[in-house]
């Protein structure tokens, strides 16, 4: 099973029609999105989202460990609020769980490659290479990730690099954490089609046309995810131990309300208090944001000055992101261009739906990704 294949990426819609739903299987929530190909078009047929934290009886937001029982019956409820009618499916694995790096080796025959890619990785690789699943993808010199995200050809600028290098990306994933997924799958008597690591899915969504060099800030619940990209190619990536789910903790300990209340409060009020209740929510929103984007700003900093190279846009997205005032946050403690990503833009859908999707979409980046994927491997 293939954990990414940009190869399939490229490829056009072809004419088999058919659906195909992406699960976001994240600490506090389940997400799915489900499209269909039409006349060469992805349209949007359905989406939903499932809280986790009555399945461990705590409240609505919190981190949960539940069993894989546990979890196929959360995602079989899930597929029937959400009308989901397709057994096909690809299936996120959390960042956490997995570790992606770049590396370069002498060019050398295809065969020979493959043979010395699983060799040199487990410099890389903490754990025993028998324990990990391990796949990788062949960077030519010229190609960019914008064409393998996205499945065009035209922004590739780059010449071919006459050094004899070769530049590989590796996935590695720990077997345990791929049993379950298969386990998880199996027991909601779905079909599971791929298993991609989260960031890929995130930048599938995320990727903007003509901009090679940028940063995505992916805010989920546990944590809050940097990501650089130059030139398409994922770069570097950090993992801010700060998430969704501790300002929203934090505001129930401030104010004394209800971690449910929190939650409603953190997305209503944001970092923009008007009334005195309000601002003692938009203070505690705003100083978590604050560390957020400083330690965000820090590493594109950092890494901007190691290679001596700019980063032209920030692109924001993950359920975290969605609250009250983030845009004019964002761009007040960041010297570059600021945008909230808008991942159903991606897709067809009934206009009517426009303004609740570019609400909700930062939230389904990761299950929007899948599904696109899902949709172009089809053949």
């Amino acid at each position: 099973m293939s954990l990414f294949n940009f190869d399939s990426l490229k490829k056009a819609f072809g004419k088999k029609e058919g659906s195909f739903v992406g699960i976001d299987m994240g600490s506090s929530s389940l997400k799915v999105v489900q499209l269909k190909r039409q006349k060469g078009v992805a349209i949007l047929e359905t989406y939903g989202e499932l809280s986790l934290g009555p399945y461990a009886n705590i409240e609505v937001g919190r981190a949960t460990d539940l069993s894989s029982a546990q979890l196929s019956e959360a995602l079989v409820n899930l597929m029937k609020e959400s009308n989901v009618t397709t057994k096909e499916c690809g299936v996120s694995i959390p960042l956490k769980s997995s570790l992606v790096f770049n590396m370069e080796l002498p060019t050398m025959d295809p065969k020979q490659l493959q043979q010395m890619i699983p060799i040199e990785a487990r410099k890389y690789i903490p754990v025993p290479i028998s324990e990990v699943e391990l796949d990788w993808k062949v960077i030519p010199k010229d190609e960019t990730a914008v064409t393998s995200f996205m499945g065009e050809d035209n922004l590739s600028t780059t010449k071919r690099d006459e050094t004899p290098k070769t530049e590989v990306l590796v996935a590695a994933i720990h077997r345990d954490t791929v049993i379950r997924q298969k386990e998880i799958i199996a027991g909601a008597g779905l079909n599971l089609s791929f298993l991609e690591v989260e960031i890929f899915s995130t930048i599938r969504t995320a990727t903007t046309q003509n901009i090679l060099n940028f940063a995505v800030l992916d805010m989920g619940s546990g944590a809050t995810k940097l990501y650089i990209i130059e030139k398409g190619m994922i770069k570097d990536s950090h993992m801010i131990g700060r998430g969704s789910q501790d300002i929203t903790l934090n505001i129930a300990r401030a104010t004394g309300i209800s971690v449910n209340d929190a939650e409603q409060q953190k997305i209503k009020v944001g970092v923009v208090g008007t009334t005195d209740s309000e601002k003692e929510v938009s203070g505690v929103v705003y100083s978590s944001m604050e560390y957020i984007f400083n330690e965000a700003s820090k590493a594109i900093l950092a890494y901007q000055k190691k290679y001596n190279k700019n980063i032209d846009k920030l692109v924001i997205t993950g359920g975290g992101s969605i609250i009250n005032g983030m845009l004019d946050f964002a761009k007040s403690h960041t010297e570059m261009e600021v945008e909230i990503s808008n991942p159903f833009s991606k897709v067809e859908a009934p206009a009517f739906l426009d303004p609740l999707l570019k609400q909700v979409g930062p939230g389904f980046a990761v299950a929007l990704g899948l599904a696109l994927r899902g949709l172009r491997e089809m053949e």
